[in-house]
């Protein structure tokens, strides 16, 4: 049987908002369903814009 994995990958450019928030809930739900896994990939390739404090609070908000 194949693992299925949802991800979630936000960019560390801001702060998270409803559209985050939904999209990491939907994406845990269906993998805790599905009986995979939530892969979180953060998306810092935007290095002008992507910092390590807004880093940290992505991760302190998920936290949820």
């Amino acid at each position: 049987m194949t693992l299925l994995t949802f991800r979630f990958a936000p960019s560390p450019n801001g702060e998270l908002h409803l559209g985050h928030a939904y999209s990491a809930l939907l994406n845990q739900r269906m993998a805790a369903r599905a009986g995979g896994r939530l892969l979180l990939r953060i998306e810092d390739i935007d290095i002008t814009r992507c910092t390590p404090e807004f880093e940290a609070g992505l991760l302190r908000d998920l936290e949820w």
